[in-house]
């Protein structure tokens, strides 16, 4: 582990200003095609007569890239960066042009696939290039561009989404980003891409099958719209828990020392937030009586922090510990998510909700950045791929649970009582961000 030096060098001039350019071009499309998807679905489920399939176009995307990572971290180590990110843009732009043109609502879930998997290549050789064209001294700002090219989507993609919905059709948010993509590809040519003889072994792609498999029952399931949905639920968990055994390093899920415990860590800050974010608009219409538009602010504060988060993180001397600001991040998010819950209280004034929020953004913009950097440099000489693999692999595995587990137990509160059950699942996103602690205390 390393502490951070006072930046000298800008990312944005000199050899480092194509590559950055090219990064956060690409990170930036990543988010803006995630959030006008999720803006457009409605009208495309409408279009395509899949509203019973709508919960299979977000996991179809999260259970290709589970076996996208498991495939690109030791293909990359071989070879390095620069095939996966080809291979990567070419099928992310052909995942988009086939949901663009899609007839029916299964061929639009292909395409949602194909995207999945270029995403998930795409994911894991952005992680290389920043380890191979930055000096470690400069990767923690690296990773705050990359939490940079979020904000901006998060403040206008719904709405540049809506609105060429509206005056052109949802199918032009698809076919619309493969031009843009393609620029930004062009940019990160100039990376290096350097192969490893190191590097050893291939990606175990049986058990990545069957973890994609077990998150899209996990999905399913956890909708209750299936009959004997526990006893599916239940098989699904098992099945993606012993898969993704097989697939991460060991310890990763028991507190082993270094690497593994970046992974959990990361792992349980992330299903933290993300638990929590997928019912702030809910309880914030239903209990505190906010209209959408209002509710959604609340999302982009959290947006804002998050990258006000990452940057001190990079750029803060007092922050220079790598470990302590994982320490510190782990423990403002789970503070800001309790401040959060208490919006359910109506004698709280709103504006105290909004500053837990707020905090909570902070927290994990400092925790998950800085993971992505303490990944990097624990990674094996020649083994960064395999790393990253591992990091955005566990992400999409622990996400994806605790938010299907959440699903199902919102579901029983959904008819009478939706505000308690946004509440509960909310205090439950706050526990699961102080379980990070631990983790976060082996990380040395």
């Amino acid at each position: 582990m390393t502490t951070l030096e006072a930046p000298r060098v800008s990312l944005w001039t000199g050899p480092y200003l194509r590559t950055t350019v090219g990064v956060f071009s690409l990170a930036f499309m990543f988010a803006f095609e995630a959030l006008a998807v999720a803006t457009v679905m409605p009208d495309v489920a409408a279009a395509l007569d899949g509203l019973a399939l709508y919960a299979v176009a977000f996991a179809a995307p999260m259970a290709t890239s589970v076996v996208a990572y498991v495939v690109a971290g030791p293909w990359i180590d071989r070879r390095g960066p620069r095939p996966a990110v080809d291979a990567g843009v070419v099928v992310f732009a052909a995942g988009l042009l086939v949901c663009g043109l899609a007839p029916s609502m299964p061929v639009f879930l292909i395409g949602r696939g194909i995207q999945g998997f270029g995403t998930g290549l795409l994911g894991v050789a952005m992680y290389v290039v920043v380890a191979q064209a930055y000096p470690e001294s400069l990767r923690a700002r690296a990773f705050a561009v990359l939490t940079a090219a979020w904000v901006l989507p998060a403040l206008v993609g719904p709405a540049v989404a809506a609105a060429v919905a509206d005056a052109v059709g949802w199918r032009w948010v698809f076919l619309g980003v493969p031009l843009v993509i393609a620029i930004a590809w062009w940019l990160v040519q100039d990376a290096p891409s350097r192969a490893s003889d190191a590097a050893r072994g291939t990606g175990n792609l049986a058990w990545a099958v069957a973890a994609a498999g077990g998150l899209l029952l996990v999905s399913l399931a956890g909708q209750r719209a299936v009959s004997l949905w526990p006893v599916l639920l239940l098989a699904a968990v098992v099945l993606t828990v012993v898969a993704g055994l097989r697939l991460l390093p060991r310890g990763s899920w028991s507190g082993g020392r270094g690497l593994p415990s970046v992974i959990g860590a990361r792992g349980l800050v992330g299903a933290g937030f993300t638990g929590a974010e997928a019912y702030v608009p809910l309880l914030l219409t239903l209990k505190r009586g906010l209209s959408l538009t209002e509710a959604g602010a609340v999302l982009t504060i959290g947006a804002v922090a998050w990258f006000a988060g990452s940057w001190a993180a990079a750029n803060w001397r007092a922050l220079s510990d790598e470990v302590r600001r994982v320490r510190i991040g782990a423990l403002l998010l789970t503070i800001g998510l309790a401040v959060f819950a208490t919006t359910a209280v109506s004698a709280v004034p709103l504006a105290l909700g909004f500053l837990g929020w707020a905090i909570a953004g902070a927290g994990i913009g400092m925790a998950f950045s800085t993971l992505s950097v303490l990944a990097l440099a624990s990674a094996p000489a020649g083994e960064e791929g395999r790393a990253s693999s591992a990091l955005q692999l566990n992400d999409a595995l622990v996400q994806a649970l605790a938010l299907a587990l959440g699903s199902a137990v919102f579901a029983g509160f959904a008819a009478g009582s939706p505000a308690e059950g946004a509440t509960v699942l909310i205090v439950v996103a706050a526990a699961i961000s102080a379980l990070s602690l631990w983790p976060a205390a082996r990380l040395r």
